[in-house]
């Protein structure tokens, strides 16, 4: 604080911000939240412990997404203004009560910011300060409270006393077994990060009585949350223990009654395949992971397909053959398009585990029929990551039927189906190869330039950059460029203007001999085009060509020098924007000649 100020006017801006935190205008108390740092910094640790923080605390009755706020502002360091850690859990105060209030993402974010401060306090504070609190939310009259408690426990139980640390596994085992689903749900939901908290023996003898209650709780709602819990259980348990002490709890798990829970279960099936060994996965696993492949319910199918190609590394080769890959044939016949297409995104994954001749016999014929799919999405999903494919087998073995689904794609009534397509194009000219390339797609690429939707030839023109850095320039003077200046000759303009567009992104890819003999004429050409958006988009290319090459081209200079006089505003601008960068590069050359 200046000590030039008067007393008077050092105090005048923290009343003003006090005023607002008691406007009726919601804005301006947001803003005053946001300003509580300000505040406190101008008060001075002293005050803002003894003034503000008694005054936020007081500050709960207030619009939801104020106390969202002020929630958040409280987390972020802010026992830093006033005096340290030593005095952070004064702050434990105002969080307390917007733990408790009703709107869940204040809660959230409460107790968010309560853990961020136990991160600063001494065993000393957390003892006599943070434990308490915990207690007095958890038994709660209201649920709020008590839900809020859950995501409490993990933060500090390594921190404590043998003593508090038991006292910790009951109030949480009492939180798992109480009355109203959100607290259960709550309980279930943090029991994870608390276990791993824990050493074994009391992960086996508080831990796990806590999960096996939620585990079999009647709402599917706590009971899809035990999933991940039971993957940090069998973390900390060894492959033996596992088998023992949850096998029970995987099996009702995968084969529970609500498909939200199985969905859970295949979402993360992964991860608990990796933690419990795998004898458990050869054994018990794969018949589990083939019943959530054949679940009655498209999200299930949908889930557990994705999770094909890595549930099958940890698999030997003979099972994937004999378990994995006759589901995975019915799946591609599924009536679901979504978990076709979830299908179509990871069955290339199993091409590296099987080995060349099992993919030219099991999975050859099914990447052909997906290939044939109804569903953009499909065709889309396996062309994308024919790279992996492509490591194992010869594409050509793909490309009779690769070229067909390419170019009904290409020729798709959606146009963002056509934009994703054409992002794949250089993948496909990279596995496919120049010559194939030349005699099948080529053709195809150029079309898109004359698409009727902007975004498809404004994709059409970047994929045209993306081949030439894949093929090199000298394909790009043969293929690409005759093609895209003869588009500049066209009546309908709108050829014209993606002529000048495709200069503006290819150029820089090109070499500068190309562009003195194929490009610079025709472009000045267009430079007195009677459509005003060609000429000052011919502006902008001719400003790329200069930033590129350097050197100011001396053919340049002339033709922006009539445009800066052009009738259209727009032409003007940009041509004098132009002549600007193109006489600043050619002072940056110096004595260079000018070579265009």
């Amino acid at each position: 604080m200046d000590p030039g100020l008067n007393l008077e006017d050092q105090i005048a801006p923290i009343a003003v911000l006090m005023d607002e935190l008691r406007s009726e205008d919601v804005q301006l108390r947001l803003n005053a939240i946001h300003s509580i740092p300000t505040i406190a910094l101008a008060l001075g640790p002293d005050r803002a412990r003894e003034e503000l923080v008694p005054f936020l605390q007081d500050s709960v009755d207030d619009e939801d997404e104020v106390l969202l706020a002020l929630a958040e502002e409280l987390g972020r360091s802010f026992e830093e203004y006033i005096g340290g850690p030593q005095h952070a859990h004064i702050l434990l105060g105002p969080l307390e009560n917007l733990s408790a209030v009703e709107e869940t993402l204040v809660r959230d974010k409460a107790a968010e910011s309560i853990s961020k401060v136990a991160g600063v306090l001494s065993t000393a504070q957390i003892e006599e300060y943070y434990i308490p609190l915990i207690k007095r939310l958890s038994q709660g009259e209201w649920f709020t409270s008590r839900t809020s408690s859950a995501a409490l426990y993990s933060p500090v139980y390594s921190k404590v006393s043998p003593a508090v640390q038991e006292e910790l596994r009951k109030g949480f085992a009492a939180l798992g077994a109480d009355d109203t689903p959100m607290v259960r749900r709550a309980a279930a939901r943090w029991l994870g990060p608390f276990v791993k908290n824990l050493s074994k023996p009391h992960v086996l003898s508080d831990g796990l009585p806590v999960y096996r209650r939620l585990q079999s709780d009647d709402q599917d709602s706590v009971r899809l949350l035990t999933v991940e819990d039971l993957i940090v259980i069998a973390q900390q348990l060894t492959p033996p223990e596992v088998k023992e002490q949850l096998l029970k709890q995987i099996r009702h798990s995968v084969a529970d009654k609500s498909w939200r829970v199985r969905y859970m279960a295949a979402t993360h099936f992964n991860e608990l395949a990796e933690a419990v060994g795998a004898e458990l996965v050869r054994e018990e696993l794969i018949g589990q992971y083939v019943q959530l492949l054949k679940d009655n319910e498209a999200e299930v199918r949908t889930a557990a397909s994705g999770q094909i190609p890595g549930f099958s590394k940890l698999l030997e080769r003979e099972v994937i053959l004999a378990r994995v890959v006759p589901c995975v044939r019915d799946l591609s016949h599924d009536t679901s398009q979504h978990v076709r297409a979830a299908l179509a995104n990871q069955i290339s994954g199993l091409a590296p585990l099987l080995g060349r001749e099992a993919t030219v016999e099991h999975l050859l014929p099914l990447f052909l029929h997906l290939l044939k799919d109804e569903f953009p999405e499909v065709r889309l999903n396996v062309i994308s990551k024919l790279e992996t494919v492509n490591g194992v087998i010869d594409i050509e073995l793909l490309s009779d039927s690769l070229l067909p689904a390419i170019i009904e794609l290409a020729e798709d009534k959606s146009w963002r189906v056509r934009q994703a397509i054409i992002e794949y194009i250089p993948l496909l000219a990279t596995q496919l190869g120049k010559p194939f390339f030349d005699e099948q797609l080529g053709n195809l690429c150029m079309s898109w330039l004359g698409d009727t939707v902007f975004s498809i030839r404004e994709a059409a023109t970047i994929n045209l950059k993306k081949l030439t850095e894949v093929f090199g320039v000298e394909w790009a003077k043969v293929a690409i460029v005759p093609k895209v200046m003869g588009m500049g000759q066209h009546p309908n303009y709108l050829y014209r203007m993606t002529t000048v567009q495709a200069i503006t992104t290819i150029s820089p890819s090109l070499t500068l001999p190309i562009v003195q003999a194929e490009i610079i004429a025709p472009l000045l050409q267009l430079a007195v085009d009677p459509i005003p958006n060609i000429r000052f988009n011919v502006g902008k290319a001719l400003e790329v060509l200069a930033t590129t090459f350097g050197n100011t081209p001396r053919r340049i200079v002339p033709a922006l020098e009539q445009q800066k006089n052009d009738n259209d505003a727009d032409v003007r601008y940009f041509s004098m924007r132009a002549l600007q960068k193109a006489l600043s590069e050619s002072d940056k050359s110096g004595t260079h000649a000018c070579r265009l």
